[in-house]
């Protein structure tokens, strides 16, 4: 990761802590559990992307933080309602203790709970955007993060456990269960424009690209599942085989995985040239997507 994203992550890093709460009189394991869960690590991804696309279409980046914590936020709740024994079961979080080991299962379905209205709040609480803007982007969240989108992408990876899966249908599964989230963090980062507003080409030209880089993401976390240590990944190593969950390695092998990956930045990068916009931060982030070992 090069000095600019590093900054860039450490600004977001910054504002997520800004953003999340630190003290309450009748739910402080909440709290706790909230913090431990956000702040105890993670690539920041969903965020830089929001913040590097702002940028692309010319606005301030101190603008589009309120919503690249929202969208972490969601992610965070995601990642701690994923961990549970009723979905995947994993103790290890970013080389941490999963929420429900730190603070018990209650707590850590309340943390979850409560970093998605957390999200919500954020955008809707900042100062930065119009009525209007800011409608549209709980908009864009609330479908990416809901039943079309993220959540309803986990439904389908539960109920294909065991079961075949073409890749096309692979495809649609992980285009709504991590996809999504990565889409509409560009498209919430083009919303936050400066003084011309981005054509509807190039919005629709971002929006491809996020739905490129999301899918390439998936198909190289699936590979890093089987190639790295846990300890590499800050997570159980894995834990895709023995949940018996259809991955695109295992549909395709290794390599081709990881060629079909390369095939997708390739793409996403010809969607960025083609809106002709300023992106040097969005191309750095489509090759980390690829280029890195958890």
């Amino acid at each position: 990761m090069g000095p600019e994203l590093l900054t860039l992550r450490d600004t977001i890093n910054q504002a997520l802590d800004a953003h999340l709460p630190r003290e309450s009189d009748i739910a402080q394991p909440l709290i706790d559990a909230m913090r431990h869960s956000v702040l105890g690590g993670g690539k920041r991804l969903r965020p830089m992307l929001v913040c590097a696309t702002c940028d692309a279409v010319g606005g301030q980046m101190t603008n589009a933080l309120p919503g690249a914590c929202a969208i972490e936020f969601i992610h965070a709740y995601s990642l701690i309602h994923d961990d549970l024994p009723a979905m995947d079961d994993d103790d290890i979080r970013h080389g941490l203790p999963s929420a429900h080991i730190a603070f018990g299962e209650a707590n850590a379905i309340l943390a979850g709970d409560s970093l998605h209205s957390l999200a919500f709040q954020t955008i809707a609480n900042s100062n930065h955007d119009d009525p209007g803007t800011k409608l549209k982007k709980i908009s864009l969240l609330a479908g990416a993060a809901g039943w079309a989108g993220m959540a309803g992408g986990q439904c389908l990876d539960i109920a294909a456990e065991g079961k075949p899966l073409s890749l096309s249908e692979l495809q649609v599964l992980h285009s709504a269960k991590t996809g999504a989230l990565i889409r509409v963090a560009v498209q919430i980062g083009a919303l936050t424009h400066g003084e011309q507003p981005v054509s509807q080409e190039q919005y629709l030209l971002l929006t491809e690209f996020g739905d490129r880089l999301g899918l390439a993401f998936q198909v190289m976390d699936d590979v890093l599942d089987v190639t790295q240590s846990t300890q590499t990944l800050g997570k159980p190593a894995g834990s895709d085989e023995a949940l018996d969950k259809n991955t695109f390695p295992r549909l395709m092998g290794v390599e081709q995985a990881k060629d079909m990956a390369q095939s997708l930045v390739d793409e996403a990068h010809a969607l960025l040239r083609r809106t002709r916009l300023s992106a040097a931060l969005l191309e750095q982030l489509a090759d980390l997507v690829i280029h890195r070992d958890n």
